[in-house]
């Protein structure tokens, strides 16, 4: 099928339960797309373009004594012990706990799956921005990192002919969102809802752009149906060794690109989503981030938080806004910082929909 054809299959959860995540549209195209670009890696270091990976950069030092005041002021004054996460100290350019990410979600083929691809690039870049103001106000201690959460590898309703139920996006679209992004004084982070594929398989296809300093790394259990369910049939899961998987390679990567450390979101909003969270480990070059991903009114929201992130401490919490989703049930209202920042921990990093 052509590129231009849309699904609206990707209601996916919503008809399943009245809680999700809402990736409601996605794009029908063969997956072979970028199938030849499996053994793609890059190299060298050269600074062209927006889409190469730039020269070898020294990155500020760590300070840890900043480290740790800084993790402790995101804690929120927990006193049980599960907050702030005791782990290895992370590598040189770390960009969490100093700063929170703002981020927009979604893809450019289709206005449903978020606000990324809803607006026009130039009114989408212009309303981050008005959102990066509103978090530096509510919390003028941390300064704010705009980012771009791009779905990279989208579910579908079309098995495709591997019958993987996943569309891969074209690397040039990949590209634009670069340019994007650099419009904005943005980061990047590549999504992917793998379906009846797998991260081991996914997460490598796009080494050539996690090489880049930039670019980041998205996962969603929703959308991992391990035991071979169509998606949105029911929701899906990854397990602590998914999760490990996806953390070594982004470390082994800033090992061999001298990079700063990568940022990992891992999307929840169910407890089996995310299985043996305790065998999760964590390495200097990987930040990982538990992002709270459900849509429904405020008190929802907040229980799920309380429920399924906060009690089961991996390292930084997120926390996931929707313009539309979260606008449904009265009182047909959506979380402001302020109000987002009486959590505890801290959501360190935001995303909206």
């Amino acid at each position: 099928m052509k590129l231009k054809t849309l699904l609206s299959v990707i209601a996916l959860s919503s008809s399943v339960i009245a809680f999700t995540n809402c990736n409601s549209g996605a794009k029908t195209a063969t997956t072979a797309s970028n199938d030849t670009t499996k053994k793609a890696t890059t190299t060298t270091a050269k600074a062209t373009t927006d889409t190469e990976v730039v020269a070898k950069v020294t990155y500020p030092p760590l300070d840890k004594a900043k480290y740790d005041a800084a993790i402790k002021l995101n804690a929120h004054g927990d006193t049980t012990g599960k907050w702030p996460v005791k782990g290895p100290y992370p590598g040189d350019g770390a960009i969490l706990p100093f700063k929170r990410v703002v981020a927009y979600y979604g893809n450019l083929y289709s206005k449903k799956m978020g606000i990324l691809g809803e607006l026009p690039p130039k009114e989408m870049i212009s309303k981050l921005a008005g959102e990066v103001k509103a978090w530096e106000k509510a919390d003028p201690a941390t300064p704010v990192q705009p980012a771009l959460h791009y779905i990279a590898v989208v579910a579908q309703g079309d098995g495709g002919k591997d019958g993987k139920f996943r569309y891969r996006m074209p690397f040039k679209q990949i590209d634009s969102v670069l340019v994007l992004a650099k419009r904005g004084h943005a980061i990047v982070f590549l999504d992917v809802q793998v379906s009846l594929s797998n991260i081991q398989t996914e997460l490598p296809l796009l080494e050539k752009y996690l090489a880049m300093p930039n670019v980041h790394f998205g996962m969603d259990p929703e959308f991992s149906m391990k035991d071979g369910s169509k998606p949105g049939k029911k929701i899906g899961t990854y397990d602590a060794t998914d999760i490990n998987f996806a953390s070594n390679y982004l470390a082994g990567l800033v090992k061999k690109y001298s990079l700063p450390p990568k940022i990992l979101v891992v999307h929840r909003f169910t407890k089996k989503m995310v299985t043996n969270y305790k065998n999760i480990k964590l390495h200097k070059e990987v930040q990982i981030v538990m992002n709270m991903d459900g849509w429904g009114e405020p008190d929802l929201k907040t229980g799920t938080y309380r429920n399924f992130i906060y009690p089961e401490p991996v390292q930084f919490t997120g926390f996931k806004l929707f313009y539309k989703n979260d606008l449904k049930k009265a009182p047909n209202h959506m979380l402001t910082p302020t109000e987002v920042l009486k959590y505890k921990p801290y959501p360190i990093y935001i995303q909206y929909q």
